[in-house]
């Protein structure tokens, strides 16, 4: 056989062989999803938790990006379009509750039989909850003039609880701590009535130094001790404890919401996304993101491996856990828009 004959069989070989080689290159790279998170401390968290464990344990690459702050209109543009941006997205139980009855989720084939550590509430046909947080009272001790509120009838009580005062511009959450303060049970808050939560705010209204609209104008109030007192979420508190200043979360009478996974309906890579998915509830990957996130995990054992002080600051903890409940969000849903209305000309009056 001659250099040349036997050069041209090799190349034909190879010729042969390409396809295949391709093939399987191709197929290695459609082994990638996209997942949205919320952006900002949440990329890093869930990437050291859920994104780089979870190619590692699979070869299923997984790339990040930010969603935007209501995702519902971006769900619904790529189901209708079929352009999918990204495989699977973090999202609230409201905005889960509007893409359910828009039809525009896949189910995630997982039940509570499946995760029997993880919350019940968590665990939903087509979304799978990994992350809670919580309104709460947070307090500055060195502002206060006097002993510390425990409750929201002791913030209520301006003459017992002294010191200057803020609460959010926004009747979600407001409402319910008017009514808790007026004595409604949390068990018996839903539904609310409107007409009572309104009459207490009146009796405070005059007692309220500040009024907030943005969680970073709240941690900015508590930070440069410009309140003593303050509604607001959990996570935008724990800056203000962990950079040494004397506050304190009051969980007692806490709201609590949970966030989580979903994937859009019709996307082509749903079987790798439902493996994400599934990949998410196990308690020790939960558990990586809460020294990041001062966020509780839905997985309750993911607590076997979280430090006792970082677990005392995090929604979920037995000890925080029941003294909160979850938000209604089927009653806010119905309820939002006339109660925002009302709510809006109550401030200006």
């Amino acid at each position: 056989m001659t250099n040349a004959t036997r050069r041209g069989m090799l190349l034909g070989a190879a010729a042969l062989a390409t396809p295949a080689l391709i093939a399987r290159d191709a197929a290695a790279q459609t082994r990638q999803i996209t997942v949205a998170d919320p952006g900002g401390p949440f990329g890093e968290a869930f990437g050291r938790a859920f994104y780089r464990p979870f190619e590692g344990a699979t070869g299923i690459r997984v790339v990040n990006v930010a969603r935007a702050a209501e995702p519902t209109a971006q769900f619904r543009a790529m189901v209708e379009t079929r352009a999918y941006t990204w495989d699977c997205c973090i999202l609230t139980l409201s905005a889960r509750d509007i893409l359910m009855r828009q039809n525009l989720l896949e189910p995630i084939n997982l039940t509570r039989a499946d995760l029997p550590d993880v919350m019940p509430e968590a665990v939903h046909t087509h979304w799978l909850g990994t992350d809670v947080y919580a309104t709460i009272l947070a307090v500055r001790t060195d502002r206060l003039q006097g002993p510390a509120p425990e409750s929201w009838a002791d913030f209520w009580n301006t003459a017992r609880f002294q010191g200057r005062r803020a609460l959010r511009r926004d009747p979600i959450d407001t409402l319910e701590q008017a009514l808790m303060a007026d004595g409604v049970a949390q068990a018996n808050l839903y539904p609310l009535d409107l007409d009572r939560a309104f009459r207490n705010l009146d009796r405070i209204k005059p007692q309220v130094q500040a009024w907030w609209t943005g969680g970073a104008q709240a941690t900015q109030m508590l930070q440069a001790g410009e309140v003593a007192m303050i509604p607001t979420w959990n996570g935008r508190a724990q800056p203000v404890l962990d950079a040494g200043l004397p506050a304190r979360i009051i969980w007692n009478q806490g709201l609590y919401s949970i966030e989580g996974w979903s994937i859009p309906r019709g996307c082509p890579r749903a079987d790798l996304a439902r493996q994400f998915v599934r990949f998410c509830a196990d308690a020790q990957r939960q558990a990586a993101y809460t020294d990041a996130l001062a966020y509780g995990p839905t997985n309750l054992k993911a607590y076997d491996h979280i430090r006792a002080e970082r677990a005392a600051v995090l929604p979920t903890a037995p000890q925080n856990l029941s003294v909160m409940r979850l938000a209604d969000e089927d009653w806010w849903s119905a309820n939002r828009a006339a109660a925002t209305e009302r709510f809006n000309a109550w401030v200006l009056r």
